[in-house]
């Protein structure tokens, strides 16, 4: 899937003297683009270039649906006076209930075109044996949730549930192979070690890194980890609240108290790691080596733990390597102005980089592997 999604930009490359020479390129679009296709494909089984049809303006729609996603998180991970002070809501002084119910409309009209046309097709019998089609997770959950559900509307838990997916899939993915990219854009040494491991255990005679090279790459995991780790998709982790008093730590816990846990703070402690401030992924192969994604060890916890955990931990840590693994096998990669990248991020629910990340992509490989299915 993920080689899917680099097909549209592959495109590019061929009007370019058959893949050598350099192109700038915006990374944080690209990557977001990227992961939305692959999002779009499981979920509704189409392109995010093409999800909202042809007579629904194209990439003015995109753009569209983009601004939509982004302001979702924007405004999830921004401060109201309305949280403070609840009785002044009905004023929005800030104007942000009025933006949250904006947003929340502009995604409902999307997900609706999805749902009714996905209900016409399964009506009609309509795509499957043309296509091959498989079902994608809307038809999955039509033909699960066809009736009333626990006294819901069966619309709402399957659009609900579909936009969850997508967004859940789509913002942290993109946040997270960003910072990595930039990390090693700031740490050449770091970013010629993975290219090592990457000739080495791919080769330059191939152009696409697969599901199953996945476990040979073990220093490009160890990348992921350090990157999730410094900057954890969620930096404030999901709500939780507290089912009865409880004290930890000599503060006294009432019941019904919503609880944050500061992930970031927690993977930065430098009493537990070494120069926590410092990228430094042998890390992961060292002192830390044992340490995984499931939530069993509290110093690291970028999906969060227990049974409110992330429930797609497989797939999007699977994304984020094959995405990074194929960017880095495929091509040279240089800053445009040759400075160190800008780490600053973007106030919001999840963490991302706050400015545009600006590169210079040249093919590091045979030039026929551009034009080829592999």
């Amino acid at each position: 899937m993920v080689g899917a999604g680099r097909k549209g930009n592959d495109v590019r490359w061929r009007g370019l003297g058959g893949g050598r020479r350099k192109m700038v390129t915006e990374m944080k679009k690209w990557i977001g683009d990227i992961t939305l296709n692959i999002m779009f494909r499981i979920v509704v089984g189409k392109r995010f270039g093409v999800v909202v049809g042809s007579d629904c303006g194209g990439n003015e729609e995109n753009v569209r649906l983009w601004k939509a996603v982004r302001e979702l998180f924007e405004l999830s991970g921004s401060f109201s006076i309305s949280d403070a002070m609840p009785y002044l809501r009905w004023l929005d002084l800030d104007g942000k209930e009025k933006a949250m119910k904006r947003t929340r409309d502009e995604l409902d009209y999307f997900v609706r075109i999805w749902l009714d046309e996905h209900k016409w097709k399964r009506l009609y019998g309509v795509g499957k044996q043309k296509d091959h089609h498989h079902d994608d997770f809307m038809d999955t959950l039509l033909s699960t949730v066809d009736e009333e559900f626990d006294g819901r509307d069966p619309d709402t838990i399957i659009k609900t549930t579909c936009l969850a997916m997508i967004i859940g899939g789509t913002d942290t993915t993109t946040g997270t192979v960003t910072w990595a990219l930039s990390l090693l854009l700031n740490n050449r040494n770091v970013l010629n070690k993975v290219r090592d491991e990457l000739d080495s255990q791919i080769g330059r005679k191939k152009m696409a890194v697969e599901e199953s090279d996945l476990n040979s790459l073990v220093y490009l995991q160890a990348v992921i980890k350090e990157t999730m780790r410094l900057y954890p998709a969620v930096p404030l982790g999901a709500p939780h609240e507290s089912m009865e008093d409880c004290n930890i730590g000599g503060y006294h816990i009432p019941a019904g108290t919503r609880l944050l846990t500061n992930i970031s703070k927690i993977h930065r402690d430098p009493t537990i790691y070494d120069d926590p401030l410092e990228f430094r992924p042998e890390r992961f192969l060292k002192e830390h080596k044992d340490i995984d994604f499931k939530g069993h060890n509290f110093e690291f916890i970028p999906f969060g733990a227990g049974r409110r955990m992330c429930p797609g931990i497989p797939f999007g840590l699977q994304m984020m390597q094959l995405m990074l693994a194929n960017l880095l096998h495929g091509f040279d990669i240089v800053t445009v102005d040759g400075k160190p990248v800008d780490m600053v991020e973007e106030v919001g629910l999840t963490s991302v980089k706050a400015s545009p990340l600006h590169v210079i992509l040249t093919p590091r490989l045979f030039a026929p592997l551009y034009y080829g299915k592999n």
